[in-house]
């Protein structure tokens, strides 16, 4: 991406109404939107879905117009990403799509308590190292504060091509003693899967359309917590 367009982009998110910038002060000092999505955004009472590094925001997207009874948040910090996103809500009219900029370590500062319905982790970088085990999006320390901020009983789903993550992830909620309802190692060759659920395959990430072109296994889990 060209430095003036990536510049272009994060002054048009300015101007954007689906986009929120806060600064860490904001967020540290008690967010505005914190525990007020539905009634100063979205201005309903339907469920509140996160997607938690959401690139360019096509799943966000694609879940808001597949899902028009729920109201979807994109997060991620890089804006001029998610500036698409954005973009083609707007020009589609779905308001039940936004976008948050920050890191995802600051996720509870940003929501109330039971304020979340469900979290989506989208093809997230699975940081292999160990030394970057504390990165994983669904390291402990990470679900905690997905905990801190989803209703009882919501879910989190993960869809990932890495098998690496999927077994790790497993083995974490395990640990934790955490309800995995459902488990698959390929979405897209496993005849069985559930059917009320085609929109996995349905909608995907730009990445998830280059793999899947490749023939590289898709997964899934979702989990309660």
């Amino acid at each position: 991406m060209g430095k003036k367009n990536k510049i272009r982009r994060f002054e048009e998110n300015k101007t954007l109404a689906n986009v929120f910038q806060p600064t860490r002060e904001e967020a540290l000092e008690g967010y505005k939107m914190k525990g007020k999505w539905r009634s100063y955004f979205f201005k309903n009472d339907h469920p509140i879905v996160l997607e938690l590094g959401c690139g360019k925001g096509e799943y966000t997207v694609g879940m808001a117009k597949a899902f028009p009874d729920k109201n979807f948040i994109g997060v991620d910090i890089k804006g001029a990403r998610f500036w698409f996103g954005a973009k083609e809500s707007i020009e589609n009219g779905y308001t039940n799509a936004a976008f948050l900029r920050t890191q995802i370590e600051l996720i509870d500062l940003f929501f109330e308590k039971d304020e979340v319905d469900e979290i989506w982790i989208t093809f997230p970088d699975p940081q292999i190292k160990f030394k970057r085990t504390k990165h994983r999006l669904t390291h402990p320390d990470f679900l905690e504060r997905y905990k801190n901020i989803m209703k009882k009983g919501g879910y989190l789903h993960l869809k990932t091509d890495s098998e690496f993550l999927h077994g790790y992830t497993l083995g974490i909620l395990q640990a934790l003693d955490y309800t995995v309802e459902v488990s698959h190692h390929d979405i897209y060759g496993a005849p069985e899967f559930e059917s009320d659920a085609t929109h996995l395959r349905e909608i995907k990430t730009y990445y998830e359309g280059l793999f899947a072109a490749k023939g590289k296994t898709i997964t899934y889990l979702r989990v309660k917590l």
